[in-house]
């Protein structure tokens, strides 16, 4: 399995007299965690497209919720929402080395002081993409689908309407926190889900839409503030 700093018949997976003799539909029965793990990044580092959900809560804090959408074309095109519990929501579009921002009022109201807080409610900004910063909420298309760690083979299981098998990894440097990764037994091998515990955190990213089409466009003219007028 790889190493980075940061799984079809049913009935194979239940019967266990015929998990020797299911073949190429096995649907990873008779794969090891790691190879059903470099599988599955395999299958989405090949992709086009494809929907990403992610939501992190506190353990003990549910109004610390944050939750985002991403779409991309994995490259340099994108759409985003972030939501904050408490202190609003940020919209991005990602076209090049572009960015259109639009936060809601909330989002205004928590975070004045930013070169955002100057754009109404409903309008969207122009910002060029190297002005994001870490944490600002701002997402990157590109996505990076490697694991890590240690894995071992979980139980079957269903998410939504695919069938899939978790495998749960853990690594050295992190010693209190596990990943538990949800891939597909049903057709390709999609990354489903994955789910990180630790750090006083639960955090679930969901992927879905494997190229379908995407298309991005820019706002609407009139919707446009551009970032340098706002600042002059």
């Amino acid at each position: 399995m790889r190493t980075v700093s940061t799984t079809t018949a049913l009935v194979c997976l239940f019967t266990a007299a015929a998990l020797t003799g299911c073949g190429a539909g096995d649907g990873g029965a008779e794969k090891s965690a790691a190879d059903l793990l470099d599988e599955a990044n395999d299958t989405m580092s090949a992709l086009r497209s494809v929907t990403i959900d992610m939501s992190n809560t506190p353990d003990h804090d549910r109004d610390g919720t944050v939750a985002s959408r991403l779409r991309t074309d994995l490259k340099d095109r994108c759409t985003a929402k972030t939501t904050w519990a408490e202190n609003g929501s940020l919209e991005q579009i990602r076209i090049g080395e572009t960015n259109y921002v639009r936060p809601d009022a909330t989002y205004l109201k928590n975070w004045s002081g930013r070169s955002v807080a100057d754009v109404r409610s409903k309008q969207w900004a122009k910002v060029p993409a190297h002005d994001a910063q870490p944490g600002d909420g701002l997402a990157a298309c590109t996505w990076t689908f490697e694991s890590f760690g240690t894995a071992k083979k979980g139980a079957p299981t269903r998410l939504g309407d695919r069938e899939a098998i978790a495998v749960h990894v853990t690594d050295k440097a992190d010693q209190e926190g596990t990943y538990t990764f949800y891939v597909a037994t049903e057709g390709k091998p999609y990354l489903l889900r994955t789910v990180y515990k630790g750090g006083g955190n639960v955090t679930t990213t969901s992927f879905s839409a494997f190229d379908e089409p995407l298309d991005v466009r820019p706002p609407a003219s009139a919707q446009v503030v551009d970032k340098a007028d706002i600042e002059d």
